[in-house]
């Protein structure tokens, strides 16, 4: 019974699958015979071309060195000109060609960026990436190309490599594949583009003009056989199966698909080069044409990447051009002057979307309209400049009144005139907004669309008369000069102060400038069938997969993003304009899963139908960015290693931030709620200015921003702040993206509150409140709280948890952590380490004031008897708190530094009669022998003097104690059923005989512990290298340790030769002038400090190759940092207790 049953539901599997494969085939053949005569078309003109290429600049691309071709041209031209060998392509591809996913073919995200075909093969260094396969790494080379692809950094060597893939479930378990290729590709011209899985926008027609598939980016058509053969024109590529038995073969013949693979479909494109020489600047996108894609964000910037990215997966985007960053570090290189040839490539790129528009820069009768945009390869929201509605001047704007309405033409008119005043001459925005506040106040109107066409007509002449009254010429009204002078503008704005205080803030480095987006416009403001919005595919704060974002109804983009007006939710628009809304909601749903990524999305209504303006990739909190990962995986969109890259270890960070004890108990307190734009609790004294918020910030004060609206001139006061608080913007406003990106708490958008900058109060209702006195903000509700409210450290989710645990699966730097307490040591175990990488003896000695007075006593005596007395004082506090720290730490390793710091630290401050005057009285001695015993300790640079194995060595008394106490509380433990791994690191080593003599004095010791206690156990020795000298003779110093651990805070001081005490002197001048481009103690030098580093493990384990190898100094919780040990080969890295989940995702990173 059970077989029959089993046997009638595999038949009925059967037929199903037929079923569905009956119908996919059917709707195959209707949809070619549907595109035939396009097809049929394309072919021609792609023989027409094929049959140029020997004399063109391709061609130059497929010849050898020696200037030969790698095949014959004339199995090219044979291949491409008789029909036999074309007329089965598009119907044998369509029908029958297989999935590559599902029979061994290079997944998408592991595709060469070249050919989009073959695996990604070779890395390039030092940059790191890999992105080419071998063929095309070949031909990148032999052109003389030497920068990558993808950043364009230099590439100082190129490193092949070969990996198995894991099949799916219809191939044998040992299938791999290879691909030989035997023919050089066209670096331009038209491809064949492949697809997997049937597009339902192309089926339906309604992109038909811009392609939405793979890419194969050859110049030949392709063929492919059941065999593994690929055919491109008369050469073939063949893919190589290869299975255990070596001698089995596969027929050559074609045969058909095994039943239930996916179908392919193949559409012909023009495509052009992903990798483009340097020479060219200038890349255009629009119906079918994109000369860029989204793995050039460092040539044409993020926005430009994205905008070439969508219109080849289909979108709607407008038509437009991308100048590269290379362009602008050219600009800036030329004393601010274009390029030479330059503004002629913008011309001809414009002449492309004229052409794709059927519309002309300045041409009345039919007006061309564009926006001048910047955009970086690192998204920097609101740092640099935008123009809208370029083009305009009194007779466009006339043929536009005459086509679309005045009020329309003159509204864009005005907008356009206050905007590139602004960005391009400098003319301060108030000058326009005062004449537009006047007109509405005359009209007695609110809002700016309750204006007439003829209040438009009359700005428009207030307008141009702000140029005549600040700048003394008129307003340029030749549109191509105001594109001219548009570009040179956001070039400029590269260099603007809010740009660069952006950077430094993010430390953002290495760019070469800023990209151009030139691009048609689309109007959201053409009435109530128009509007704009910015949307997230998931909500940014929390994570949830729900569309989050605002919306506009006859407005310009520009107006949600700046603030200018309040926006209404987005599900406003599904009832205002429902057709427009269910494509937006498919086009986030193709982006998320195209960019396997949450993203952010501009768009604009324009008469109904919906334009794509921007995607990248959204920024988010922290909890927003766990969910999404964990989200994400458990939808199968991305696999875990994908989804470690989606949480930036700063995410982490803000995670750790505090929220409020009790939101229930400050209900009666709360005055006023805005829009929660970024969660988390703020608590500070109120500042109305970013200037007084850096200046108390400076002061160690908290201070909450209050500001109407920010605008990007506040970076600084906002990075300073604790909180910000905005009258004005909505979710997506200057100040909620910036506070989103940095984790700061922001209440945006809270109308029941008027800020007086002048007289620097808050007033809200009744109450006024005034600068300096106490506002708490709640990030997550939107309230705002009068007082003083207690905050509590945040809740740890389940999400994390699993978050994390698959950065430890993926890692293989160990995480430790620097713990000085039982209780450091138990929050740093709670939070992940696995072990304490440093323990600081000295802090032990803080905690009491017998403690101090124990060691002060120590410092003071003159004979060693008298040290004796009060090293015994001292032994018993420090073996109990190892014994704390021992239980905590129970199986895990706890490395303990035996005491640094130069002695003068444990005395008391004061000038020298206080000092004098304390230590007399706790220690009995006179005040002469106190004098004196101080002037003989003195020090001129205490740092570089008396401190580390130098006192212990000095006096032995002091190692002697340590090691008795750490012997004894590792054996007490351990008779505890306590596992006790103890470690003990030598401090400011410089020589091997230095080590030496305190490695014999520790074994002396642990032998007569052991001997009294009765029983013993395994423990290492080793040392910290911190003195450079230490790693030049790495080798000898392993002789005697059993492990190394870089000090980088000293090993950088004594590098650079820079004091950490006096580096804020002259710092901050070296990082604005570009002398440094980071804080060498919060970011590792790696040129300096980290090749001294790898060279002293290097020969470390040359001398002993079970050496143990990590870090304790501050860079142990540092991303780039510690990116740069799992690279050297460190065993760990060792941080503070709450900065040990960011290491263990940075080690993670690393490892992917």
């Amino acid at each position: 019974m059970q077989a029959s049953s089993i046997r009638k539901e595999r038949e009925h599997i059967e037929a199903s699958t037929k079923s569905k494969e009956d119908l996919i085939k059917s709707k195959a053949e209707t949809n070619l015979m549907r595109y035939k005569d396009d097809i049929q078309k394309l072919e021609k003109e792609i023989s027409q071309l094929r049959l140029k290429t020997d004399s063109s600049k391709i061609a130059a691309l497929r010849r050898g060195i020696d200037g030969s071709y790698a095949g014959r041209l004339s199995d090219i031209r044979n291949g491409l000109i008789h029909k036999e060998s074309r007329t089965p392509f598009f119907s044998q591809v369509v029908k029958d060609l297989h999935d590559f996913s599902g029979t061994g073919g290079v997944k998408r995200e592991r595709e060469c960026v070249m050919c989009l075909s073959e695996e990604m093969s070779v890395v390039f260094l030092p940059c790191a990436h890999q992105v080419v396969c071998t063929t095309c790494n070949e031909l990148h080379e032999k052109q003389g190309m030497k920068d990558c692809p993808s950043c364009r950094g230099p590439i100082q060597r190129r490193i092949p490599f070969s990996q198995s893939h894991s099949p799916n479930s219809q191939a044998p378990s040992n299938f791999s594949f290879s691909y030989r290729r035997k023919r050089r590709m066209s670096s331009i011209m038209r491809g064949i583009i492949i697809r997997s899985a049937p597009n339902p926008r192309l089926l339906k027609g309604k992109y038909m003009e811009v392609s939405d598939l793979l890419r194969e980016n050859r110049s030949f058509l392709l063929r492919l056989s059941r065999s593994g053969r690929f055919r491109v024109g008369g050469s073939v590529t063949r893919c190589q199966n290869r299975f255990s038995n070596a001698n089995q073969q596969r027929p050559r013949k074609y045969e058909p698909p095994l039943r239930g693979q996916a179908r392919t479909q193949a559409i012909l494109s023009p495509v052009s080069d992903p990798t483009p020489t340097t020479k060219k600047r200038v890349f255009t996108f629009g119906k079918g044409r994109s000369e860029g894609n989204k793995g050039m964000k460092s040539l044409l910037g993020g926005k430009g990447a994205n905008l070439a990215e969508m219109s080849s997966i289909g979108l709607s985007v407008p038509p437009g051009l991308t100048i590269s960053t290379e362009a602008c570090q050219e600009y800036q290189q030329n004393g601010k002057k274009l390029p030479e040839g330059l503004w002629e490539e913008v011309l001809e790129g414009l002449e492309s979307v004229e052409k794709d528009m059927g519309a002309f820069l300045g041409d009345p009768s039919k007006p061309l309209l564009l926006s001048v945009r910047s955009g970086a390869a690192i998204s920097m929201p609101g740092m640099m400049d935008t123009v809208l509605n370029l083009g305009l001047n009194d007779e466009v704007a006339a043929a536009l009144a005459e086509k679309s309405g005045e009020c329309f033409a003159y509204d864009s008119y005005r907008r356009f005139l206050d905007m590139f005043g602004g960005v391009v001459l400098d003319i301060p925005h108030w000058s326009f907004e005062e004449k537009l506040e006047k007109m509405k106040e005359t009209k007695g109107v609110r809002l700016d669309t309750e204006l007439t066409a003829s209040d438009l007509k009359e700005l428009v002449k207030q307008y141009k008369n702000v140029y005549l009254e600040t700048k003394g010429e008129e307003f340029p009204s030749d549109p191509k000069k105001q594109l001219l002078l548009a570009v040179k503008a956001v070039f400029d704005s590269w260099d603007s102060p809010r740009a660069i205080k952006y950077r430094s803030i993010n430390q953002i480095t290495g760019l070469k400038g800023t990209a151009v987006n030139i691009q048609c416009m689309v109007f959201g403001n053409m009435g109530n069938t128009s509007g704009t919005g910015v949307l997230f595919t998931r909500n940014p704060s929390t994570g949830e997969k729900k569309l989050y974002g605002e919306f506009l109804v006859n407005a310009q983009g520009e107006d949600v993003v700046a603030g200018i007006r309040t926006p209404e939710d987005l599900d406003t628009m599904k009832s205002c304009m429902p057709e427009a809304y269910k494509e937006l909601v498919e086009n986030c749903e193709i982006l998320e899963r195209h960019y396997k990524d949450m993203m952010d999305i501009e768009f604009t209504v324009q008469e109904n139908r919906l334009w794509m303006l921007q995607c990248r990739s959204g920024k988010r909190t922290g909890k927003g960015a766990i969910k999404i990962a964990v989200d994400m995986v458990n939808e199968a969109l991305v696999d875990t290693r994908v989804a470690i890259k989606l949480v930036e270890p700063q995410h982490l960070d803000q995670l750790l931030h505090p929220q409020f004890e009790d939101p229930s108990a400050y209900k009666d307190k709360v005055v006023a709620t805005g829009l929660p734009a970024s969660p988390g609790a703020a608590v500070g004294q109120i500042v109305f200015s970013a200037e007084d918020a850096e200046e108390w910030h400076a002061q160690g004060k908290s201070v909450i921003l209050v500001r109407t609206e920010t605008s990007p001139e506040d970076v600084g006061g906002m990075h300073a702040a604790a909180g910000i608080l905005t009258a004005r913007g909505g979710m997506t406003s200057h100040a909620a993206v910036v506070a989103r990106g940095w984790g700061k708490c922001c209440v945006s958008g809270c109308s029941d509150i008027r800020v007086n900058d002048n007289e620097k109060v808050l007033v809200i209702g009744e109450v006024v409140i005034n600068e300096g006195e106490w506002l708490s903000l709640n990030g997550s509700t939107g309230e705002v709280i009068l007082g003083k409210q207690p905050l509590s450290p945040p809740a740890l989710s389940d999400d994390l948890e699993t978050f994390m645990s698959w950065a430890d699966e993926i890692r293989r730097l160990k995480v430790m952590a620097n713990a000085d307490t039982p209780d450091d040591a138990l929050t740093a175990r709670n939070n992940g380490a696995q072990g304490i990488g440093l323990c600081r003896t000295e802090h032990m000695f803080f905690a009491s004031d017998e403690r101090i007075k124990a060691v002060r006593k120590m410092i003071m005596a003159v004979t060693s008897e008298q040290r004796k007395a009060a090293l015994d004082l001292l032994l018993p506090y420090q073996r109990s708190d190892f014994e704390g720290i021992f239980r905590a730490m129970d199986g895990l390793p706890v490395t303990i530094r035996l005491l640094d710091p130069p002695l003068h630290e444990f005395l008391p401050e004061g000038d020298l009669e206080q000092i004098v005057s304390e230590l007399t009285s706790e220690t009995g001695m006179s005040e002469e022998e106190v004098f004196l015993r101080i002037e003989k300790l003195s020090e001129v640079n205490p740092m570089l003097g008396f401190r580390g194995c130098r006192l212990g060595i000095s006096y032995p008394e002091l190692t002697e104690m340590q090691v008795r106490a750490i012997f004894q509380a590792a054996v007490s433990m351990s008779n505890q059923r306590v596992k006790v791994l103890p470690e003990i690191m030598v401090p400011l080593v410089g020589t091997p005989q230095e080590l030496g003599h305190q490695v014999s004095l520790i074994r002396s010791v642990a032998k007569k512990v052991f001997s009294e206690m009765g029983t013993s156990l395994s423990y290492k020795v080793g040392t910290m290298i911190e003195i450079p000298r230490a790693a030049l003779v790495a080798d000898e110093i392993a002789k005697e340790a059993e492990f190394f651990s870089f000090g980088t805070n000293d090993l950088t001081q004594m590098t650079f030769g820079y004091s950490r005490d006096d580096v804020g002197k002259f710092l901050p001048i070296y990082l604005s002038k570009g002398i440094l481009q980071s804080d060498p103690f919060e970011v590792l030098d790696q040129k300096g400090v980290g090749q001294l580093i790898k060279m002293a493990t290097e020969m470390g384990r040359a001398a002993r190759p079970s050496l143990k190898v990590g870090i304790c100094g501050e860079h142990g919780g540092e991303p780039s940092s510690v990116a740069f040990f799992a690279e050297a080969g460190l065993d760990y890295v060792s941080c503070s207790p709450f900065r040990v989940p960011i290491a263990r995702l940075a080690a993670a990173q690393v490892a992917v």
